[in-house]
């Protein structure tokens, strides 16, 4: 199918208008907050918040109750946790994140196993954007407007305490609360791409375009920006490829973006691994 016809479809069908919609918002958002992340080395934090969301999501499916509501209180219950042991103990943090985040996670699998149908559970893990309801895109929309108001109204303390949380400190801005409230954000982000990325992989869309944008900028502002647009057209080329070869919506998304971040691994103009290895031969044959 060519790119003409998949617009034709998109004219066509409502579920795709869903899908492309949904993709874009969670492209956003992950773009902006994984700037963040990957900036206060919180990436293996993130990795375990997305896991820890699963317990909560099953209990929330078995109870019949929306699953952004359980999914948000075992990701923020993980959180503390996390903080807790590694602030009460030797364990350092991410000892204690491997230990809260694998354990919580194995009992979200214990409960799936549990209840007669886990069908719908397939796609929490694994992403099914074509699948992807009203409800969740409007679910998504709103933690998407959350996220971008909030880094708006913010920018200025959260630029601070992510590069001189000392500085930060001194001004007085609380710098614990800002880490535990980036936790329950990075949480209801996490939610917000179960359906379209899924649990397995929502961890890459956080890192991976944010990590893109990283190689190519010094500025927090474009990164954030560059973030976004990463994580934008990774999500509408992968449900472009994801709709014509009948592939894993979530799997595929990430590959695009993976795609990306392989090329301003290699060809940056200031951190790209060719360029540089140019520069060093330059430098080279000019000192010879």
């Amino acid at each position: 199918m060519s790119f003409m016809a998949f617009l034709e479809a998109l004219f066509q069908y409502e579920f795709l208008q869903k899908a492309l919609w949904t993709s874009v918002m969670v492209g956003i958002i992950c773009g902006v907050l994984g700037c963040f992340i990957i900036l206060r080395g919180m990436a293996l934090m993130g990795d375990a918040i997305s896991h820890a969301v699963l317990p909560g999501v099953a209990i929330s499916y078995m109870f019949g109750v929306n699953f952004f509501f359980g999914a948000v209180l075992t990701g923020v219950l993980t959180a503390i946790g996390i903080g807790f042991v590694s602030q009460n103990s030797r364990i350092k943090h991410d000892m204690a994140i491997g230990i809260m985040f694998t354990s919580v996670f194995a009992v979200g699998i214990i409960i799936i196993t549990l209840m007669k149908s886990s069908a719908d559970l397939y796609h929490i893990l694994f992403g099914n954007v074509l699948a992807v309801r009203t409800s969740d895109m409007w679910m998504t929309l709103s933690i998407g407007l959350l996220v971008i108001t909030l880094v708006t109204l913010f920018y200025k303390e959260l630029l601070v305490s992510t590069f001189d949380p000392t500085m930060a400190q001194s001004y007085g801005l609380p710098n614990k609360w800002i880490h535990y409230i980036l936790m329950v954000v990075l949480t209801m982000v996490t939610v917000a791409s179960l359906q379209t990325v899924g649990i397995v992989l929502v961890v890459a869309m956080l890192i991976t375009p944010a990590a893109t944008a990283y190689l190519l900028t010094n500025r927090l502002w474009v990164m954030i920006y560059m973030a976004a647009g990463f994580g934008v057209i990774s999500s509408v080329l992968g449900l472009y490829f994801s709709f014509t070869y009948n592939l894993a919506s979530g799997a595929t998304i990430v590959l695009v973006s993976a795609f990306f971040f392989a090329a301003a691994f290699f060809f940056s103009p200031s951190q790209g691994l060719l360029w540089k290895s140019f520069k060093a031969r330059k430098n080279r044959a000019s000192l010879s």
